[in-house]
């Protein structure tokens, strides 16, 4: 059947989408989510189905990813006629069906998930499948490779490549930001990939954009590598192991990530990792709320790293907290550059040379934990840093006083005198989003005390930054919603923390 385009000027989030009167529906006998076969020319593009009522049946509406498929133009004349679904569909059944797969199902799976084949409603399907049948270490060995070999890869002519990755759950840690300019200025190479934030208040990709671009291109960060050894850029631009970035836009909905070991090691791998320092916070919100949790963890990270010729070691860290005392993109920024000038808070210092002094011990540098700590007392780490953020389009003479934050505060005062014994690392988080972060690049929180400290009445506990009034006030409720630090007279002082009331006298019935 011969149609015409007309360009409907919408991304489709990496699928392949057309839009079809359902009266033409109904004559190419296909229904929402069936597929239909597009051609233009010698292009084509195998297209899954949406219908609306009112929509010119002479025509068939282009999302952009088809149109740029087949390099199509409003008025064009394509031939449409129905596809067969997927092969790779029959392997998400078998799995469904507690099979095991094989390296060829896995990367028709794969493919087709790139190539924009199967809806979101599929891709849930394997999520789904995979959380609660869970993957063995040759399927996981398998999504990697398949991930790997389905997108681009970062191709640099030295040895050896280092890396480091978080699984997350702490805010306000940026160690990256130190670790990498650290390894850099010791002559190593390490090109870091970052995320965005997704449920915390600042990703590193988020963090170091405060410092300068983070959009680079695969040749542009390439460059940027052999210039100074090292880069903090975005991966969502890099079209490395894309089907991640598509797997992760259905899991986060779900609230599951059972890709997460695959696509952390196949993003390593893209940019050909050969030393890895994998961090694993370990407490209250975190991915391994216990180190029993974190060891069996290290222990599949590290097979599976074995088995891609990936040498990796895993740190496993303290999660209780915060790191650091800054939460939010700008203010972690300015705290992660007093940290490279010599005046960052302890706990932040100690993570990051740690981290790095494993990654040098994995390349054989004797004396790793020292090199490690003069890179950051004489300067050349901030050196370094200030020459990544040079070649990344970023000011290199940035101080932390120059970087702005949000002019609307709000100050959580103690109510009591006594010492901080808990800090909810979530409510932070909730309340650092509320206020804006990590959109807003000003927006955040600064603690003024951690567990441990001694504080007196009226002093302050946290201070809460803002961009927007409004986002500051809702700020402000969930402070005093989530109370997200607590004070007492030890751990002995104060064993109540809070009170329910008995059920009120008059009950309020709501009819169902």
């Amino acid at each position: 059947m011969k149609l015409r385009v007309r360009l409907l000027g919408y991304e489709s989030g990496g699928r392949n989408v057309v839009l079809i009167d359902d009266s033409l529906a109904e004559a190419l006998d296909v229904r929402p989510l069936d597929r239909v076969l597009v051609k233009l020319g010698d292009r084509h593009a195998v297209a899954i189905v949406n219908v609306a009522r009112g929509f010119s049946p002479s025509e068939i509406g282009l999302y952009e990813e088809v149109a740029r498929a087949l390099g199509a133009s409003d008025g064009d004349e394509v031939e449409v006629e129905p596809a067969s679904a997927p092969e790779s569909l029959v392997y998400i059944r078998k799995k469904l069906e507690r099979g095991r797969l094989t390296k060829s199902e896995v990367y028709s799976i794969i493919r087709d998930i790139v190539d924009g084949y199967l809806s979101d409603v599929e891709i849930a399907a394997l999520v789904l499948s995979l959380h609660f049948l869970g993957l063995s270490v040759e399927e996981m060995l398998y999504f990697t490779e398949a991930m790997v070999e389905t997108g681009d890869r970062l191709n640099l002519k030295r040895r050896p490549i280092l890396d480091k990755h978080s699984l997350g759950g702490v805010p306000g840690d940026k160690t990256s930001l130190l670790v990498v300019p650290i390894i850099a200025s010791l002559g190593y190479t390490i090109p870091k990939t970052s995320s965005r934030a997704i449920t915390s208040a600042a990703g590193t990709a988020d963090r170091m954009e405060v410092l300068a671009p983070v959009d680079l291109s695969l040749d542009e960060m390439r460059e940027v590598v052999e210039k100074v050894n090292g880069c903090i850029v975005w991966g969502g631009t890099l079209r490395l192991a894309p089907a991640d970035d598509l797997i992760i836009k259905v899991e986060y909905p779900l609230g599951v990530d059972p890709f997460f070991i695959p696509s952390i090691l196949a993003k390593k791998l893209a940019v050909g990792s050969t030393h890895v320092v994998l961090d694993i916070p370990t407490g209250r919100g975190t991915k391994a709320r216990t180190i029993g949790e974190a060891r069996r963890l290290a222990r599949d990270f590290i097979e599976l790293a074995q088995k891609l010729g990936m040498k990796l070691e895993v740190a496993i860290t303290y999660g209780e907290e915060p790191v650091g005392y800054a939460i939010g993109p700008a203010l972690e920024a300015r705290e992660a550059l007093e940290a490279l000038m010599g005046r960052g808070p302890p706990d932040l210092v100690d993570k990051a040379v740690s981290l790095a002094s494993i990654l040098l011990e994995m390349v054989g540098v004797r004396g790793a934990k020292e090199a490690a700590q003069e890179a950051l007392r004489s300067g050349k780490a901030e050196k370094k840093m200030r020459e990544i953020i040079e070649a990344q389009g970023g000011d290199p003479n940035v101080k932390p006083e120059d970087i702005e934050v949000g002019d609307k505060t709000f100050t959580l005062r103690a109510d009591r005198d006594g010492y901080v014994f808990w800090i909810s690392n979530s409510a932070l988080a909730t309340i650092g989003k509320a206020a804006g972060a990590p959109r807003d690049k000003g927006a955040g929180i600064l603690l003024h005390a951690k567990l441990g400290d001694r504080v007196r009445k009226g002093e302050p506990l946290m201070t809460v930054y803002a961009e927007s009034s409004v986002k500051l006030q809702a700020a402000e409720k969930l402070v005093e919603e989530l109370m997200p630090i607590a004070v007492g007279r030890g751990i002995t002082g104060r064993m109540l923390l809070e009170k329910i009331p008995a059920a009120p006298e008059k009950w309020v019935v709501i009819e169902r």
